[in-house]
């Protein structure tokens, strides 16, 4: 997707806001709610911070190094987020805060995906500790523009939105051609990328469809 220096500018301070947020969340946590299971299956609300970390500290070019020492794309991010996850909480949110405004835009997927990574991980990290997960619908609605791209890269498979329309109740926006998925656009963003905890809030017969292909 092309963005104008505008759009991008706007992208870029979503992505500072949110990761203020988090920071200042994680120093009012305590261990045991830091140690709590998230909704990105394997980590805890630590570690997922601690990945937030890693998307700028290590980067796309960090990820894929470790992809290929640990022997995938995916066990590398997993192993750099563990490593940074040994941090002292403290230390992880002063470098989310300081380092607020970095602006990420890797490769092929660009910016869109710092902020599709740091409103997801919000929900992983916010969800389980039953605290409410609301960012801006606008800001919602960009996600899902990537979500549905073809440079939608390592969130999930293309595949899983084939014959599937997702409808936006919140901007009114939709996006694809099939059986159609409608409810708050945070719920559609997060069921897309595999959190089944939002498929309780979303209609229409695509929803089968796509619990089927996440289970």
């Amino acid at each position: 997707m092309r963005l104008s220096r505008a759009e991008r500018d706007r992208v870029f301070a979503a992505v500072a806001h949110e990761r203020r947020g988090i920071a200042d969340l994680i120093d009012t946590l305590t261990p045991d709610e830091l140690a709590t299971p998230s909704l990105c299956v394997g980590w805890d609300v630590k570690t997922v911070a601690a990945h937030l970390v890693s998307d700028f500290a290590d980067g796309f070019w960090g990820f894929l190094a470790s992809g290929i020492r640990h022997g995938g794309i995916d066990k590398g991010i997993d192993a750099l987020a563990r490593q940074r996850a040994q941090a002292p909480a403290a230390e992880i949110s002063d470098t989310l805060r300081s380092r607020a405004d970095f602006r990420l835009s890797p490769p092929i997927t660009g910016p869109l995906s710092g902020l599709t990574d740091v409103l997801v991980h919000g929900a992983d990290i916010r969800i389980p500790l039953g605290l409410a997960h609301r960012p801006d619908p606008t800001n919602v609605a960009w996600v899902l523009d990537f979500l549905t791209s073809r440079i939608q890269f390592g969130f999930f498979p293309q595949r899983r939105l084939r014959g599937i329309t997702l409808h936006d109740e919140d901007t009114g926006r939709t996006w694809g051609d099939g059986e159609v998925i409608r409810g708050p656009g945070t719920a559609v963003m997060l069921a897309v990328c595999g959190r089944t905890v939002a498929l309780d809030q979303l209609a229409g017969p695509g929803v089968a469809v796509l619990r089927s292909r996440l289970t």
